[in-house]
């Protein structure tokens, strides 16, 4: 009988990690994805979905502990599918991070930068979540929150996160006791109710906002329980509640009301005041943001005399700090609401060299005609639209910056702008905005050539 069949058991070395966080081992010229597994495990795993190169594993028992195996910080790390990587040491999560991106720029991108750096490592591994939104369910009468078990939609309950701020904690173990004479939404029958308790605080300003997404109507009395959330929590300053009705795993619905104190919260990114609503894209990790827009501030060097363009601005996080040092700055975004935000923000910090524009990339590029000398790209995970790569090309600015949260779409998008020789990959530097994850935030600076 074969032994590459599903239910096997075999005994591997785990060599290194992918990109999904999995351990990676080797087996007879064929490849084994084993989840939990840390780089020098030697673990018994039993096979699943094989295929004839390679399979899934599943840890039945750990042989011999990595050296770079350690103890997680949560007691349910095995169980919850919030962190894939607390079992293994940070310096280890760091230089698998460091080198995802190397491999996947050269292999990928068929690329080689001037300048690969070091991976820029969090200050704090834990507690750095400045967001977190947790589903809720109601499991023999009572209300639980936190995340999904891995594969599956079972909800690990939690009344602490280790990964989140800690002064979000108090609220949601409060909250979740507070919540429970209120219906709570039922997925598998698409019943009203509280579905996600959202909890966001401003790192700097200390700030605190709650938001409660709903499926059907707002329940009575719901604003007399959130008027004394905001009286009994001094840091929160508003309590909003978000409509989503539809069923699916879409979080957030299109409206959203404050039902005690105000929408935003306040918070200070690189000298810039932001206001953040429940529904707000915001980096989550403040100070490695942070550290994000003090590199483009040191490669870029902005003598105040330069036109920046930032194609997927959002509500101006990296473009606003930015906006100080350059003469022009114009900023395209597709979500209204965000060029709405990003044109208040500029207008509270007294920017007044801004331009904030909502179109989508693809669209509007290939007919702006004005020059610009650095073009900013920060796109989402599946990365830059090729009508926009096109664009570029044809209007070579003459140095591009390009923040990526995925390896494999940035190494694409770094190939194709550097295939022709219109530019060259100058640096790339590795952050680590994600820690206890498998994501990695990556810059990359091409230069006209």
């Amino acid at each position: 009988m074969s032994v590459w069949q599903p239910g096997a058991v075999l005994d591997l070395k785990i060599d290194t990690l992918n990109h999904t966080g999995d351990g990676v081992a080797r087996w007879q010229g064929r490849v084994v994805f084993v989840p939990d597994a840390v780089p020098g495990d030697r673990l018994r795993v039993r096979l699943q979905h094989v295929k004839p190169q390679y399979a899934n594993g599943v840890l039945l028992e750990v042989l011999e502990r990595s050296p770079q195996r350690v103890r997680p910080a949560c007691i349910v790390a095995d169980k919850c599918g919030g962190c894939q990587w607390q079992c293994i040491d940070y310096h280890a999560q760091l230089a698998a991070k460091e080198q995802l991106v190397k491999e996947a720029i050269a292999r990928i991108g068929q690329l080689q930068p001037q300048a690969f750096l070091p991976i820029l490592a969090a200050p704090s591994p834990l507690g750095y979540r400045n967001k977190v939104t947790y589903p809720l369910a109601r499991r023999h009468g009572q209300v639980v929150a936190g995340y999904y078990q891995k594969g599956s939609h079972r909800i690990v309950n939690l009344n602490q996160c280790p990964v989140q701020d800690p002064r979000l904690n108090p609220l949601l173990a409060t909250l979740k006791a507070d919540l429970q004479p209120w219906p709570i939404y039922d997925e598998s029958t698409g019943s009203p109710g509280v579905r996600h308790l959202g909890l966001r605080i401003g790192q700097r300003t200390g700030e605190q906002l709650i938001t409660l997404v709903l499926a059907g109507d707002i329940p009575p009395h719901l604003e007399g329980q959130a008027q004394r959330w905001y009286d009994q929590f001094a840091a929160v300053v508003g309590v909003c509640v978000n409509i989503n009705s539809q069923r699916g795993n879409r979080i957030f619905g299109s409206q959203t009301r404050v039902l005690a104190g105000q929408l935003y919260l306040r918070e200070v990114l690189a000298g810039i005041e932001f206001h953040v609503g429940a529904t707000t894209f915001f980096q989550v990790n403040t100070a490695q943001a942070e550290q994000l827009i003090q590199t483009l501030e040191a490669w870029l060097a902005l003598s105040g005399t330069e036109h920046l363009l930032d194609l997927y601005c959002g509500i101006g996080t990296l473009s606003l700090p930015l906006a100080r040092s350059a003469a022009r700055v114009t900023g395209v975004e597709c979500h209204p609401d965000s060029v709405t935000q990003a044109i208040a923000t500029a207008r509270h910090n007294g920017l007044t060299n801004t331009e904030f524009i909502c179109a989508v990339a693809e669209e509007w590029l290939p007919h702006w005609c004005n020059t610009v000398d650095v073009l900013l790209l920060d796109p989402p995970r599946k990365g830059c639209d090729r009508a926009v790569l096109d664009a570029i090309l044809g209007q070579r600015p003459p140095r591009i910056v390009y923040v990526s949260c995925h390896p494999a779409t940035l190494a694409r998008d770094l190939g194709y702008l550097c295939q022709a020789g219109a530019y060259q990959l100058a640096k790339v530097q590795p952050l680590d905005m994600f820690p206890q994850t498998a994501h990695v935030e990556t810059i990359a600076l091409l230069t006209a050539t």
